[in-house]
């Protein structure tokens, strides 16, 4: 299970991002971006990546203890 709520908020309000600047970037919805900040949904690996890549981070950042 991959699980990035720890890392995610932090990450988008470092890039100065809202839930829906960040969504609209990485060509998901921002329920996605809300529901994984609150844990409450496991991230796919193709949504790992475009988060990653709208964040300017490597997937792994987004891992939590990553």
């Amino acid at each position: 299970m991959i699980v990035i709520s720890a890392r995610l908020r932090p990450l988008r309000e470092r890039a100065a991002l809202t839930q829906r600047e960040l969504a609209d970037q990485a060509g998901v919805t921002q329920s996605t971006v809300q529901r994984l900040e609150a844990g409450l949904q496991e991230v796919r690996p193709t949504t790992l990546r475009k988060l990653a890549k709208a964040l300017g981070v490597k997937p792994a950042e987004l891992m939590d203890g990553g």
